[in-house]
């Protein structure tokens, strides 16, 4: 039998006081949660439950076995949450910091698409071209062009860019042109 289920039944019993009431709230017969507080009992070597016609108690094993057992499931339901909680939509505020003109020529066309398969999402798009402190700002993310700074954060390179230097003739003659781009 399940190890976990023997568990299940054992504490069950425990917290209800008896085998009728915990086959109720566990949705199955009362052999059934017999059986498998009978296994775990004869899996252990010890006897967890005294058993008379009107009381069900733990004994000192039992009580012992109990305590852990219950921070057992407890976890496993914990567990279970977790992964239900991460299979669920996503929802909330996602704050993004974005260079200006990516956030208006990449982005902004891609969010729309986002938002269709996210409806429970709000997306608070920050467009300005400086290097914002994600933490201390509240932003969930920035998207910049460049070289990558050394940094703890998770990055990802998104797209491949290129770039333009735009300027008049009489700039280039009274200036020159420049050796290296400062992005």
């Amino acid at each position: 039998m399940d190890r976990l289920t023997e568990m299940e039944a054992f504490a069950t019993v425990v917290d209800q006081g008896g085998f009728t009431d915990a086959a109720k709230k566990m949705g199955i017969s009362k052999s059934a949660v017999s059986k498998h507080v009978s296994s775990l009992e004869a899996r252990l070597g010890a006897r967890l439950l005294n058993r008379t016609t009107r009381r069900v108690s733990p004994t000192e094993i039992g009580l012992a076995y109990y305590d852990r057992a219950r921070r057992v499931l407890n976890d496993a339901g914990e567990a279970d949450a977790l992964v239900t909680s991460m299979q669920s939509a996503p929802s909330g505020l996602l704050r993004i910091s974005v260079a200006t003109d990516f956030g208006v020529n990449h982005l902004s066309p891609a969010l729309s698409e986002f938002l269709e398969d996210f409806p429970d999402i709000t997306v608070n798009m920050v467009l300005n071209n400086r290097y914002v402190e994600l933490i201390s700002e509240g932003f969930d993310m920035a998207v910049r062009i460049g070289e990558l700074e050394d940094s703890s954060l998770r990055a990802r390179k998104l797209t491949e860019t290129t770039q333009r230097m735009i300027a008049s003739p009489g700039y280039f003659e009274k200036y020159g042109r420049p050796k290296k781009s400062t992005i």
